[in-house]
């Protein structure tokens, strides 16, 4: 048995979550949030036997994908000397971030 763990941009979570129900797998959807732009992800957990682990993966291939976005950076605090460009960028969010690991013990209770 494997523990996936897909982190998903947000605005992919919902149509992650009915594909896999649709496929007749269970999954928990964990909200959280990233690192860089500090934007909501969804963390899916998906607990499937070995041989269904790559049936998951190509169902997060298929429903998540990456995309460009402007942000306007949030001026940090400067140090002298220090330069900060002050203008709008353009970055690639979404997609997804796929964890397969093993599980020791299982109980449905």
């Amino acid at each position: 048995m494997k523990l996936i763990v897909a982190v998903v941009h947000n605005e992919d979570a919902r149509a992650m979550i009915d594909v896999l129900l649709a496929h007749e797998f269970r999954a928990t959807w964990l909200h959280s949030s990233g690192g860089f732009l500090k934007q909501s992800n969804a963390t899916i957990l998906v607990g499937v036997d070995d041989a269904k682990v790559n049936d998951v993966v190509a169902l997060v291939r298929d429903n998540c994908h990456s995309r460009t976005q402007t942000v306007s950076p949030i001026p940090p605090i400067m140090e002298p000397g220090e330069f900060f460009m002050p203008y709008p960028l353009e970055v690639e969010v979404g997609g997804a971030v796929v964890f397969v690991l093993p599980v020791d013990h299982f109980e449905r209770i």
